[in-house]
């Protein structure tokens, strides 16, 4: 049992880190711009998150990391978010890697130790490379093209993953393949960033989120051993959701979109308090009209906050949770969060689509929570088949 005073250790621990994201977001923000801008992806702000300690937050404390849950990790990425959401985005694939291998049993121990360990002592970042030029999604099924063939020293890895997050500083890629068996299966292969045979095409040149190094990765023939194979299995046995991936996915995706509708709802209070049209005479904040919208997006917002908290704590406490509702909770996050930074633009007019301003910029990163998997399609349909029965 923890006693009560271990419960008060950890939360101090927690709050620290929240304070230590605190810390960092104003650097981030202001460096955010340029990287939108130029494209380029911000390696200092992964630096200074690792001198934070904050790689390492949801590294179980047996393995020397923050242990944090849900709960207080989704703080932390809402931080970032709404300094540099492609830094958030990069961060939050880290944390869900991390967080999954501390509770699946199908990770091999001596893997996991190792990438705990590497991620509390320096710059090591992972991510898993799943989606394909021809498949898309797997959440929408189908076989990975991406081939492992297994020899008597090792696997073979062949393949073409897109939309590879992070890519520029990942040092572990966890690739989804299928084998070359006669009956193939189709798992997850860990291998380390920049072995021979392996290319990263930049072809990352987005609407949003253009920091994030989402580029092409490119293996040919690439070399790994044995062991290098996580959880590869029957397609079959994989027709049933991972509930602790898609459960913190889901909330940490809605804390980065949540975070950007954040960042563009203070943008707007300062410009309602200082814009005085010479028509009015005074603020656009004294208008009742800019009042009522701001509160709508005020509603939004809390509505958001009250969503995520709760259900990232009901994830720690071991409430049982499905993924639709996970699914449910990252829908309503998202679409609340582009609907507040349109609200901000329909009283902001030409100054809120100007580059000069954020907004413009907020509102390019906001869209893109919709194109996350789950797409909101997949979560309606998935939610009428259920009510029907089917």
């Amino acid at each position: 049992m923890v006693t009560s005073i271990a419960k008060g250790r950890l939360a101090h621990s927690e709050r620290d880190y929240v304070a230590r994201a605190e810390a960092l977001a104003e650097a981030f923000a202001a460096r955010a711009a340029e990287h939108d801008r130029t494209g380029s992806f911000p390696f200092k702000n992964f630096r200074e998150l690792s001198e934070a300690g904050l790689l390492s937050l949801t590294v179980p404390a047996a393995h020397g990391g923050g242990g944090a849950g849900a709960r207080y990790a989704a703080r932390v990425i809402g931080i970032i978010g709404k300094a540099d959401p492609s830094t958030a985005l990069v961060l939050s694939m880290h944390y869900i890697n991390h967080l999954v291998m501390a509770r699946s049993p199908t990770w091999p121990a001596r893997l996991s130790r190792k990438l705990a360990r590497e991620s509390v002592e320096g710059l090591a970042l992972v991510n898993a490379l799943r989606v394909e030029p021809e498949l898309g999604s797997p959440a929408r099924g189908g076989l990975p093209a991406t081939i492992a063939r297994r020899t008597e020293t090792g696997w073979r890895l062949t393949g073409h993953k897109i939309y590879s997050t992070g890519s520029p500083i990942l040092k572990w890629y966890l690739v989804w393949a299928r084998t070359d068996e006669a009956e193939p299966r189709v798992g997850q292969f860990l291998l380390p960033a920049g072995l021979p045979g392996t290319r990263i095409v930049e072809t990352w040149d987005h609407h949003g989120l253009r920091a994030s190094g989402s580029h092409d990765v490119i293996f040919d023939d690439v070399v790994i051993p044995l062991d290098s194979e996580v959880d590869v299995r029957k397609p079959a046995d994989w027709r049933g959701p991972d509930v602790t991936q898609a459960t913190v996915h889901t909330i940490f995706v809605a804390a980065i979109y949540d975070g950007v509708a954040r960042a563009a709802h203070d943008w707007l209070i300062s410009f309602l308090k200082q814009r005085v049209p010479a028509s009015l005479g005074a603020p656009l904040a004294t208008l009742p009209r800019a009042q009522e919208i701001l509160g709508a997006v005020e509603a939004r917002l809390a509505v958001n906050a009250r969503l995520i908290a709760s259900f990232a704590g009901d994830f720690d406490d071991g409430v049982e949770l499905s993924a639709a509702e996970s699914n449910v909770i990252k829908l309503t996050v998202t679409n609340n969060a582009v609907a507040a930074v349109e609200d901000a633009l329909s009283l902001t007019g030409n100054h809120g689509l100007s580059r000069t301003n954020p907004l413009e910029r907020h509102y390019r990163d906001v869209l893109c929570g919709r194109v996350h998997t789950p797409q909101d399609d997949s979560t309606r349909t998935g939610l009428g088949r259920a009510a029907l029965g089917l």
